[in-house]
């Protein structure tokens, strides 16, 4: 078998993987990789201007395809800059993979520049984090890397590279080399028929549908339950556009910020709750002994140790959600069991139609809901929505739609600041071979436009249109809000208002050769989303609204699902 460079093995190995594209930055420590990229042509390549937004380009990427996404740093800072973008990745179950690039291997104990140990860094927020110590292993550790991103319960994988390592020859042959398989988690029939029999026993059963069912593309199999057995069907936040919203079966969100009122009403009085990938996060459970009440619960993951972890159900089932889904539909239809609409899916929709909240302010400053009325009536179904943490981010669980699953992406659990727009990027590129007109729209605040707004600069090099609806407030409003409700009676340090409009958001977009306007009036708000969409089409480039709504506006929230306070007038 004939010696090739090893970075050259591992191209090989990342295009068969399905890689076509990676982002990050060049270094001296990892040049051997980017020259076999460069001689073999086959993955794209797009320079970040901060190694954190590559991992979330790459976030994104993944989100959308569903495939492992790719993100390159070289040594030092580079890996340390990139371990929020694991974090977040991690948290939310996203398969990624970052290679660093690393001091030469007998320099490690001395002290080298830019050297550091990224692989301890790492672990505690990847699934695997490796060094590659003997170039021979390289092509295995990439194979193992994507077998392990994509298994169980998806996550990010680190692979550290020695510059002596990449800079090596070994045998290897591409023509009969292919991806490690990846055994699929089924569920145990006895569980399974147990699950059946625990859902037709109950009087007001909900399916919860996390995101889980997004990463296992069961959208299909969850409705295609829902409808036979005739149970309502929730979504988390991460399961969000799993199934249509308008969907006669849908039950809302519950929660303690991101949820609608007969979300939490519905589920209130549920008496069994079958939750299909969802980790009961603190924000959707609030406080526990009144989110499980006496209602039965069924938790179905495909991480053995996720069940369990917040609280003990009645019945737990290891499974890949699409093949428990597939399971118990085929069990259903075994004894012939088939439902119609009853008491409990017709008072589900009795709430769903009174419990509501109201969007239609025509207030100046804008309020922000009617905001998400103008998106929910202006964006059609096959647009793709990215979104990260503050105030918007509960706003838009409560008050936007989301139709189609991989369609509304949130960075859930970690919620870094700055990630819309490198994940926009992500999203863009990931979509520019399948879907290369459609749209991408990333909702984003003030304060963290600007964590991550260098990117910006790369939707305008590589000509990647986008739109950002930014929610201006001024503030760090989710903050506020904590310090002004949550106890501390104060507003210390989150104001961030100066001159007229603080920060001049709209000269920062034409600072990197893009475009925006302003909305300071509800009635602006469709003619500047009009005129967005055709800018970015137009100049192919990511192009702003920035829509000021009311200094200190709240969201509802609370502690426990059953107190939630309302700081609007509701219907």
């Amino acid at each position: 078998m004939a010696k090739i460079p090893v970075m050259q093995a591992v191209v090989e190995v990342l295009k068969s993987e399905g890689v076509d594209i990676a982002y990050g930055c060049p270094g001296a420590a990892i040049l051997p990789l980017y020259k076999a990229m460069e001689q073999d042509g086959g993955i794209d390549h797009l320079i970040v201007r901060h190694e954190e937004g590559a991992t979330h380009m790459a976030d994104g990427w993944s989100r959308t395809t569903g495939k492992v996404g790719v993100a390159i740093g070289t040594s030092g800072p580079a890996g340390t800059n990139m371990i929020t973008g694991l974090y977040t990745a991690h948290a939310d179950s996203i398969p990624i993979l970052v290679i660093t690039g690393q001091a030469a291997s007998a320099k490690l104990h001395q002290e080298a520049f830019q050297a550091v140990d990224i692989v301890e860094i790492a672990k505690p927020v990847t699934k695997w984090a490796v060094q590659v110590k003997e170039a021979a292993q390289a092509p295995w550790i990439f194979r193992e890397a994507f077998r392990t991103a994509r298994s169980g319960r998806p996550g990010p994988v680190l692979i550290d590279l020695p510059i002596d390592v990449q800079k090596q020859e070994i045998e290897w042959d591409a023509s009969i080399d292919a991806p490690l398989p990846i055994a699929p988690v089924e569920p145990h029939r006895p569980r399974v028929e147990r699950a059946l029999d625990m859902l037709l026993a109950a009087e007001r059963p909900l399916i919860l549908a996390g995101g889980g069912v997004i990463l296992a593309d069961a959208h299909e199999e969850l409705v295609e339950l829902a409808e036979l057995l005739q149970v309502p069907v929730q979504a988390t936040l991460m399961g969000k556009g799993c199934i249509d919203e308008d969907h006669p079966l849908y039950a809302g969100m519950t929660g303690i910020q991101t949820s609608q009122r007969y979300g939490n009403a519905s589920f209130l009085e549920s008496d069994l709750v079958l939750a299909l990938g969802a980790r009961f996060g603190d924000r959707h459970t609030g406080q526990l002994d009144v989110y499980r009440g006496d209602r039965k619960f069924i938790h179905v993951d495909i991480e053995p140790t996720q069940i369990g972890k917040v609280f003990g159900p009645d019945l737990g089932i290891v499974s890949d959600t699409k093949l428990f889904l597939r399971a118990i539909i085929g069990l259903a239809r075994e004894r012939g069991l088939s439902g119609e609409p009853g008491a409990w899916v017709e008072r589900v929709q009795e709430l769903k139609a009174t419990l509501t909240r109201r969007e239609d302010f025509d207030d100046v400053p804008i309020k922000a809901p009617r905001i998400y009325k103008e998106i929910n009536e202006f964006y059609g179904p096959d647009t793709y929505f990215v979104t990260a943490i503050g105030l918007y981010q509960i706003w838009g669980g409560q008050h936007q739609k989301a139709p189609r699953p991989r369609h509304y992406q949130v960075c859930g659990q970690a919620g870094p600041l700055g990630w819309e727009i490198p994940a926009a990027i992500g999203v863009k590129t990931a979509l520019a071979r399948t879907e290369p007109d459609a749209e991408v729209v990333g909702i984003v605040g003030d304060y963290g436009f600007q964590f991550l707004v260098e990117e910006l600069a790369v939707g305008a090099q590589y000509n990647i249109p986008f739109v950002l609806i930014m929610i201006n407030n001024e503030y760090l409003g989710l903050i506020r809000m904590a310090e002004d409700h949550g106890g501390y009676a104060m507003k210390y340090e989150v104001d961030i208002h100066y001159d007229e409009y603080g920060s001049d958001n709209v000269k920062i977009m034409e600072a990197y050769g893009c475009s925006g306007t302003r909305v300071v009036e509800p009635e602006e708000i469709r003619p500047a989303l009009e005129w967005a969409r055709k800018e970015a089409d137009r100049t192919s480039r990511p192009v702003l609204v920035e829509i000021m709504i009311e200094r200190e506006a709240d969201t509802a929230n609370g502690v426990r699902i059953d107190q939630v306070k309302e700081y609007e007038p509701v219907p």
